[in-house]
């Protein structure tokens, strides 16, 4: 379900650094797809290119590096489109880490572009190669949220992300527009075969409402806090796996997430 690229690049008319930068994140992708090869941007700056709210007094907050995901099957030929377009590529963490993640500096603003392959992980493991195309530019809003309510330990930054993402997507069942609204059914289909993304993510929607509280007015928190309530009561009254039965009978007395670790450059 591809999408045209210059309908989202006419919100984001070069002016302010931040508008510039989504601006080049935008030229990268149109410019690589026009040579076969999908690259999707992801975290902040995706929340940030797809959410009005992100701009929020309460949500506005600092982006540092770019990330994007990519097919691993195109890895060869990113490792030559972004140099060819004045990204230099770090040959030492691409040695060692080029099987799932690729580095690369634009020297030129002072960034890093990190380039995940078919995989996003932090505490948990999201699965991308079959979800890239959902939209032209980001990922969709609903694994957009999941990279963000994969994460045991929120700090701010996150927690501002999920917020802006909850206000400006409604959750559907079934959605027939995935890259265009929260589509519950790509959160339950994984919830509900991994209890460890389940307690993870129903712990994070548990959060939420109380730091919509701290951060919004009244009826921006209680939007927040209805749609956060949505997606659970969808998680927990969705059919388990017998995998997913059998790890929680262990419960929390077991490790269920990993503490993701910086890689060294």
């Amino acid at each position: 379900m591809e999408q045209d690229p210059g309908a989202f690049q006419e919100q984001n008319q070069p002016g302010s650094p931040l508008d510039e930068e989504l601006a080049r994140v935008q030229r990268i992708i149109t410019l690589l797809q026009e040579q076969g090869i999908v690259l999707r941007l992801i975290g902040g700056l995706a929340i940030r290119l797809r959410c009005s709210s992100a701009s929020h007094p309460a949500l506005e907050r600092s982006y540092s590096d770019v990330d994007f995901v990519a097919y691993k099957k195109q890895s060869r030929a990113l490792r030559d489109a972004l140099p060819a377009n004045g990204y230099t590529a770090d040959r030492h963490f691409n040695a060692l880490h080029g099987d799932r993640r690729l580095l690369f500096i634009d020297e030129a603003h002072k960034r890093h572009i990190d380039v995940f392959l078919d995989v996003f992980e932090m505490c948990h493991k999201l699965s991308l190669d079959q979800k890239l195309e959902l939209h032209a530019l980001t990922l969709s809003p609903a694994d957009l949220l999941l990279t963000k309510l994969q994460i045991v330990q929120l700090n701010r930054k996150d927690i501002q992300d999920i917020l802006a993402l909850l206000l400006d997507f409604q959750p559907v069942e079934a959605s027939q527009r995935p890259g265009e609204e929260i589509d519950i059914r790509a959160i339950t289909n994984l919830c509900a075969q991994d209890w460890g993304w389940f307690t993870t993510v129903t712990d994070n929607l548990d959060r939420i409402p109380k730091e919509a509280a701290q951060l919004l007015n009244g009826d921006e928190a209680n939007l927040v806090a209805h749609r956060a309530g949505i997606i659970k009561t969808s998680l927990v009254n969705a059919p388990k796996s017998s995998k997913w039965r059998l790890r929680s009978l262990a419960g929390r007395r077991i490790p269920w997430y990993e503490l993701p670790e910086e890689v060294d450059e």
